[in-house]
C-alpha cells in the first residue's frame, strides 16, 4: 500500500480539483442520508397525528434532498475524474522521460513489453483506484461514522447488531484485499509478457513468415493468454463468491432488526418511524459496503500497479551526469581511452585494460573478430554506459564530468541496428536537429548519396517512411542513418559498421561524398570493408577485449601478426572491391 500512498504526491497539484469532488461527495452523502429521516418524520407524523399535509411536506422534501443529492453525485463523479485523468498524464509523462533518460545497460535487460505494460496497464489501474476506488473508501467511512452515531442515538442494541455485521464485511473485505494483491501483480507481469510476446512478433513478422513460424508464435501466445485467463478467472472466482456473501452478510442483519425491532415497536419503545428509519439507514449502508467487493478489486490491482510504477520511477540510471557538470564546448576532437576496462556485468569483462589515443581529425578503424569489442568502444565515446575502470577523455576532459547533452551534441554515432521513426524522410534526417532548414537537410542528403533518390520519389523529402523504416531497402535507410547524423554535424563521428548493407558501387559514391566531411573530423569507423581500413590513420585490432595491434595497415601487414591473418582470411574477399575503391579514392 506503501507504494500506491507514493503515487498520491502527483494528487498535490490538483488538490483544488480533489478538494471539489470530497465536498461534493460529502454533499452527495448528506442529502442521502437525512432521506431516511424525512420519512421517519412522516411516518411517526402521520400515525401519530393523521396529518395528511405534513406527509406532502416531507414527500416534497425527500425530492428535493434526491435532487440535490443526484446533483452533487454529478460533481462529485466530474471532479473525481478530472483530478484522476490529470494525475495520470503527470504519472505517464513522468515514466516516459524517466525511460528516455535511463541509460542502455537498464534497456538492455528490460523487456518491451513489460516497459509498455507499465506506461498503460499499470498507469491506468492507478487512474481507476483515483477516480472510483478512493472515494468508494471515504463515503464508506463517512457513511458508516455518520449512520453509526444516528443509530446509536436511536436505539443501542440495534446499532450494535448491525455494527457486529458490518465488522464482519470490513474484516472479509480486507481478507478477499490480501488474496487479491498478488493475484494481481501476476496478471501485470502476464500483461507484460503478452505485451512483449506481440511486440516482438509484429516487429519481426517478416522473420516469422520467412521461417514459416506462424503455428509456432500462435502457441507461445496461446500459451501466456491461458495463463493469464487462468489468473483472471481465479479472481473472477473470489469476488463472484465475495459479492453474494456481502448481500448475505447485509440481508442477515436486517432480519434480526425486524424481529427485534418490531417487538420494540409493539412494546411502545420504538416507534414505526424509527425502524423504518433503521433498515433505510441499513439499505443505506448496504450499498458502499456491497461496492467494497469491487473497491477491493481495484486496490488489489492498484497497489501491484503502484508496485510496478515505483519501481520503475525509483530505478537509478547506471549513468548520471555530476552535479554542476560542465558544457563541453569547442571540441577539437581529441579521444584518449586510458587504462579502460568495461563490462555489461560484473562477470563477464568486455573490455581489459584498453588504453589508445586518437588525435583530432584522424580516421580510426576498429577492426577484430565478433564479441571481442569493437562497439563497447564506440558506445563509451558518448557515454551510453560508464567504465567500469579507467577513464574516457575528450580533449583531455572526462566524459563524466561533463553534461551528457553538450556530450552527446558532439559525438555523432550511426549505430549497427538502424532504426527509423514513423515520419517523413524529412523528419528522420532532421531528428537530431530542431527546426533544421531544408538547405542544411539536403546537404546531409547528398553527404550521404541520397538526395537523388529522395528526389525520385512522388513526394520527395515529404515521403512517409514505414514503421523502423520497411518502405526502404538496407542500403537507403542506412544512407538516412547517415545523413541524420551528419546534419548534427559533430566533432566526433563513429560509423558502427555502417556500410554492411552497401552494395559496392553505393559505397564508393557514399565515400567520395564522405571524404570531405570526414576532414578535420574525429572518426571511428567498424567496418571490414578494406578499402575504408587501408586508408584509416590508425587500426586498432580488439581481441578478447584487448588491443592486440595497433598503428597503419603498412605497418600492421609487415608485422604478420593478427591483423595480417585477419586480412587473409575475413578480408580477402574483398580485395576486388578494394582496388576498385582505392582507384577511385585515389
Amino acid at each position: 500500500m506503501k507504494n500506491l500512498l507514493r503515487l498520491l504526491v502527483f494528487v498535490r497539484k490538483y488538490w483544488g480539483w480533489l478538494l471539489l469532488a470530497f465536498i461534493c461527495l460529502a454533499g452527495s452523502t448528506g442529502f442521502g442520508m437525512a432521506i431516511p429521516w424525512f420519512i421517519r418524520e412522516a411516518i411517526d407524523t402521520v400515525v401519530s397525528q393523521g396529518e395528511l399535509s405534513l406527509l406532502i411536506i416531507a414527500a416534497v422534501a425527500v425530492v428535493g434532498a434526491s435532487a440535490l443529492r443526484g446533483l452533487s453525485a454529478f460533481g462529485e463523479q466530474y471532479f473525481a475524474e478530472a483530478t484522476s485523468q490529470k494525475v495520470v498524464y503527470d504519472i505517464r509523462n513522468v515514466i516516459y522521460d524517466r525511460l528516455q533518460r535511463l541509460s542502455f545497460a537498464y534497456h538492455d535487460k528490460e523487456q518491451t513489453g513489460q516497459l509498455m505494460s507499465r506506461a498503460t496497464i499499470d498507469v491506468e489501474a492507478v487512474r481507476m483506484f483515483l477516480a472510483r476506488g478512493l472515494l468508494s473508501i471515504v463515503e464508506t467511512v463517512i457513511m458508516l461514522t455518520g449512520i453509526t452515531v444516528i443509530l446509536v442515538l436511536s436505539d443501542w442494541v440495534l446499532a450494535l447488531f448491525c455494527l457486529f455485521f458490518v465488522g464482519i464485511m470490513g474484516f472479509r473485505t480486507v481478507i478477499v484485499a490480501r488474496i487479491l494483491v498478488p493475484v494481481w501483480l501476476r496478471i501485470q507481469q502476464l500483461y507484460g509478457v503478452l505485451s512483449t510476446i506481440l511486440q516482438e512478433n509484429l516487429t519481426g513478422v517478416r522473420i516469422v513468415k520467412s521461417f514459416c513460424s506462424q503455428d509456432g508464435e500462435s502457441y507461445k501466445f496461446t500459451t501466456q493468454s491461458q495463463s493469464l485467463y487462468g489468473e483472471h478467472m481465479y479472481a473472477a472466482r473470489k469476488v463472484a463468491f465475495n459479492m453474494p456473501m456481502m448481500d448475505f452478510l447485509v440481508t442477515l442483519p436486517i432480519a434480526l432488526i425486524l424481529w427485534y425491532g418490531g417487538r420494540e415497536v409493539m412494546a411502545g419503545a420504538l416507534t414505526i418511524g424509527e425502524l423504518s428509519q433503521f433498515i433505510l439507514y441499513l439499505g443505506m449502508l448496504a450499498m458502499p459496503i456491497r461496492r467494497l467487493g469491487m473497491v477491493t478489486q481495484l486496490i488489489s490491482r492498484s497497489i501491484s500497479a503502484g508496485r510496478r510504477i515505483v519501481e520503475l520511477l525509483e530505478t537509478e540510471s547506471p549513468v548520471q551526469e555530476k552535479p554542476g557538470a560542465a558544457e563541453l564546448d569547442n571540441v577539437a576532437g581529441q579521444v584518449s581511452f586510458e587504462n579502460v576496462s568495461f563490462g555489461y556485468d560484473s562477470l563477464y569483462p568486455v573490455l581489459k585494460d584498453v588504453s589508445f589515443r586518437v588525435q583530432p581529425g584522424q580516421l580510426v578503424a576498429l577492426v577484430g573478430s565478433l564479441g571481442s569489442g569493437k562497439s563497447t568502444i564506440a558506445h563509451l565515446v558518448p557515454r551510453f554506459y560508464d567504465v567500469s575502470r579507467g577513464a574516457v577523455k575528450i580533449d583531455g576532459t572526462d566524459v563524466r564530468d561533463v553534461t551528457l547533452q553538450s556530450l552527446r551534441r558532439n559525438v555523432g554515432i550511426v549505430q549497427q541496428d538502424l532504426f527509423l521513426f514513423s515520419a517523413t524522410i524529412r523528419d528522420n534526417i532532421a531528428y537530431g536537429v530542431l527546426n533544421a532548414d531544408t538547405d542544411h537537410i539536403e546537404t546531409a542528403a547528398k553527404a550521404a548519396n541520397l538526395h537523388d533518390f529522395i528526389l525520385s520519389l512522388p513526394e520527395g523529402y515529404q515521403t512517409w517512411v514505414g514503421e523502423r523504416g520497411v518502405t526502404l531497402s538496407g542500403g537507403e535507410k542506412q544512407r538516412l542513418a547517415i545523413a541524420r547524423t551528419l546534419l548534427m554535424n559533430p566533432r566526433i563521428l563513429i560509423l558502427d559498421d555502417s556500410m554492411s548493407s552497401v552494395d559496392a558501387r553505393t559505397e564508393i559514391l557514399i565515400r567520395k561524398a564522405l571524404n570531405e566531411l570526414i576532414e578535420g573530423r574525429t572518426t571511428f569507423i567498424i567496418t571490414h570493408r578494406l578499402s575504408i581500413i587501408k586508408n584509416a590513420d590508425i587500426i586498432l585490432v580488439m581481441d578478447e577485449g584487448k588491443i592486440a595491434e595497433q598503428g597503419k595497415h603498412e605497418e600492421l601487414m609487415a608485422r604478420q601478426g593478427l591483423y595480417y591473418q585477419i586480412y587473409q582470411s575475413q578480408l580477402s574477399a574483398f580485395q576486388d572491391y578494394g582496388g576498385e575503391m582505392n582507384e577511385v579514392a585515389e
